[in-house]
């Protein structure tokens, strides 16, 4: 009781007063510092040894990395299906204990030898097939996790935070520990702090599924999650933002940032600093966030995606270290302010019976197209140069962040305004 009252006298870290919210803050969090280091021991165990046969090489890591990714964007919906029909507190337990399970596997196959490129591939798809139950299920466990709506924002700053610092610093850990004790000890501690996570779910009240009745079979609950989905244009309009951003800006950026760093701004060490000023601005725009409740939520988000096109446009005109780094500061906080802003709206304006699954189709429309973006990113820059594909995808980003932003359903929308009675923790607006 005295943390409870002592957490609550905080102001903005009131929300950790709610018992239910701290528990799963403290193990969600401890299990991202895992998931942020285990790339990093992936990345070496397939380049140090791949197969057994030498050091692996890009396309070896391509596979295994493909491996991770795919899984995810096949199970997302089908994961937001079951978190809506059996609670996403059980789908998310189940989530951590198999992801708890690969991993501590994964680091006994490293100890036990040199395992093949196959199996890697094999481990890696099973602990992506986790993250794609657990995705869809984290956005609609908060808002149950609290007692008020206005502690929602400060909830999903917080855990946004916890994943901008285990952004920054899982991977610096990581390539310390992997350089003096190798990677199947990083993939150990990935496998700790995902048990610790489950330790942390179980803990909660157990819950029931939200939707009062279930349809009788997978394909009419997809069917009614993409109605709820489609008919809300706020929410449609800005995963297509989204997903067009990942495929056109983002993923031109993290592919070709290297080469541009490699030949003018200092290399890996100068684009590692790049990185790690994006990472500390993602935190910056967290605190910033702090007991901040904007009257048009999708109108800041919408603004603060502006920032993502200062880092392609840095790199594309051959701006300096410091200007680049300055860019991606900038970025960094308008993706903690666009993040919480639109994981709050989602989950305030969306019934709680289909909420799970409306995430999913979110994420899926949002990633599905980075994939994509990823692999024709460097062809692309061989036709028409690396410099134009990264001004080009600055621009499309202020154009399009202006054409959301000109949406009435976008730009008007309030707090409080225009909702109807739902089953949901808080009231859903009008579509």
């Amino acid at each position: 009781m005295a943390v409870d009252v002592q957490i609550r006298r905080t102001g903005r870290l009131a929300v950790l007063g709610e018992r239910d919210f701290r528990w799963f803050f403290i193990g969600y969090a401890t299990s991202l510092v895992g998931s942020s280091m285990a790339p990093v021991a992936l990345a070496f165990a397939v380049l140090d040894d791949a197969g057994g046969t030498g050091r692996g090489g890009g396309t070896e890591l391509g596979w295994v990395m493909a491996a991770r990714i795919l899984p995810i964007v096949l199970v997302m919906v089908l994961g937001g299906v079951v978190a809506d029909r059996l609670g996403s507190r059980r789908v998310m337990l189940a989530a951590d204990v198999l992801r708890c399970a690969v991993q501590a596997v994964f680091a006994g196959v490293l100890l036990a030898g040199r395992p093949s490129i196959w199996t890697m591939v094999v481990l890696v798809a099973v602990w992506g097939l986790g993250e794609g139950l657990f995705l869809p299920a984290l956005g609609a466990l908060v808002p149950g996790l609290l007692r008020r709506e206005e502690g929602l924002s400060d909830a999903n700053t917080l855990l946004g935070l916890a994943r901008s610092v285990a952004t920054v610093a899982g991977p610096a850990v990581a390539g310390v520990v992997t350089a003096v004790h190798g990677p199947a000890v990083v993939l150990m501690v990935d496998a700790v702090t995902y048990g610790i996570g489950a330790f942390a779910l179980a803990r909660l009240p157990a819950s029931a599924p939200v939707a009062a009745e279930r349809s009788a079979s997978l394909s009419a609950d997809l069917r009614e999650g993409w109605s709820e989905f489609r008919s809300r244009s706020w929410l449609w309009i800005t995963t297509v933002h989204m997903g067009l951003f990942n495929l056109l800006v983002w993923a031109p950026f993290l592919v070709l940032g290297p080469l541009t760093a490699q030949r003018g701004l200092g290399g890996a060490g100068g684009w590692g600093l790049v990185m790690a000023v994006y990472g500390a601005g993602a935190v910056a725009g967290g605190l910033l966030m702090l007991g901040r409740r904007p009257g048009r939520p999708l109108a800041v988000a919408t603004v603060a995606t502006f920032g993502w096109a200062l880092p392609s446009a840095a790199l594309a005109v051959g701006a300096s270290l410091a200007w680049t780094a300055a860019a991606a500061l900038l970025a960094g906080v308008g993706s903690a302010v666009c993040g919480t802003l639109y994981a709050t709206t989602m989950q305030s304006w969306v019934p709680a019976e289909v909420l799970a699954r409306i995430s999913a189709f979110g994420g899926l429309g949002a990633f599905v197209l980075g994939p994509v973006g990823l692999a024709a990113a460097g062809p692309l820059s061989d036709r028409i140069g690396t410099h134009t594909v990264l001004l080009a995808g600055a621009f499309w980003q202020l154009a399009a962040g202006s054409v959301v932003l000109a949406v009435p359903a976008v730009s008007a929308r309030r707090w409080g305004a225009d909702r109807k009675a739902s089953p949901a923790p808080y009231p859903a607006p009008e579509r």
